[in-house]
């Protein structure tokens, strides 16, 4: 297939867009490199830089008209979409960046792609769109109630999403997932994330001498260490499920919302006693307050992605999670 993916030379769209030309698709990227690096972006793919926010790009890219990047004139088959601002606590801090960013740029794109007549779309939602959980682990059927403005962000693209399938005929995957993690286990990508959020990261900054120390935010949960215990996938297999779905959209005609997840949680401690484990070296870290809003358990139920596309994840236990991370780090 002929296919898009904006965001393709960021952390989860790179890696999406290695699967895609592995498989053999033809592959176009759009990333204006805000977050994403030229490092990581596969050299199989045309690189378009740009931003998905300029509206005459994206109906260039979209029209098929033989100036699309593509470097064959075709129509795209299907767009991934992974440019999104991602920071939980940011968005609640500043809502209008991720107004813009996050819902009209999106907005923008499903009327560009409804124009052209491109009708599959494949979007990085997120297991923030659950909010706290009622039932563990959370599945599909579980309540959309998010609890910051990103996770909002995108409850209201999926529901958008939903109304555009019924009066445009446009079908979507929508994945949720809570933690991406690892790097690409055949060692082609290694552009560390910039100014990362998320706890995988942080450890091996501080493994690797980049950070003196980090914070724990907790220790007094209701878990077996008294540290939050997360859902952490690996980003190979994050990849292969979204090239899947891509697959499923064409063949069935069929929307899809589905969790990407492992069900196995992992504590805060034992990530950083595994990373010291792994790198042979310390992982300094002090216990500080809760954070507000952290729930002491998230793992989530991905039955639905292995019953729909026969996914279900192979790379994501702890170890390989951080062995492929240190790699990088080291």
């Amino acid at each position: 297939m002929n296919v898009l993916v904006i965001g393709g030379a960021g952390y989860i769209g790179s890696h999406v867009v290695y699967e895609l030309n592995d498989a053999g698709h033809r592959v176009t990227i759009l990333d204006n490199f805000s977050t994403g690096l030229r490092e990581n972006a596969d050299a199989r793919a045309t690189l378009v830089e740009g931003d998905m926010q300029e509206i005459p790009l994206l109906d260039r890219l979209l029209s098929g008209n033989g100036d699309n990047g593509s470097g064959s004139g075709d129509k795209f088959d299907s767009v991934f979409h992974f440019a999104a601002l991602k920071a939980p606590g940011e968005s609640m801090e500043k809502p209008g960046i991720y107004t813009r960013h996050n819902l009209i740029a999106t907005m923008e794109l499903i009327d560009a792609m409804v124009r052209h007549d491109v009708r599959n779309l494949v979007f990085s939602s997120s297991a923030a769109t659950y909010g706290n959980p009622e039932y563990l682990p959370i599945d599909e059927d579980h309540p959309q109630k998010p609890i910051n403005y990103y996770g909002y962000t995108k409850l209201v693209i999926e529901q958008t999403l939903a109304w555009y399938s019924r009066l445009k005929n446009l079908r979507y995957a929508a994945l949720r997932y809570f933690n991406a993690a690892g790097y690409d286990v055949k060692g082609r990508i290694t552009g560390k994330e910039q100014n990362p959020a998320n706890l995988l990261p942080i450890v091996m900054e501080v493994a690797g001498g980049k950070r003196d120390k980090m914070q724990v935010f907790g220790n007094d949960y209701p878990t077996r260490d008294g540290t939050c215990i997360r859902d952490y996938i690996h980003v190979n297999d994050l990849a292969t499920a979204h090239v899947r779905a891509m697959t499923y959209l064409r063949d069935q005609d069929r929307d899809l919302n589905l969790n990407l997840a492992t069900g196995t949680g992992y504590t805060v401690l034992e990530v950083i006693r595994e990373a010291e484990k792994i790198s042979g070296k310390p992982v300094s870290h002090e216990i500080t307050g809760r954070r507000h809003g952290d729930p002491a358990e998230l793992v989530a139920a991905s039955n639905r992605a292995f019953d729909h596309i026969g996914w279900k994840a192979v790379h994501s236990d702890l170890t390989q999670l951080v062995e492929s991370m240190w790699n990088v780090y080291k």
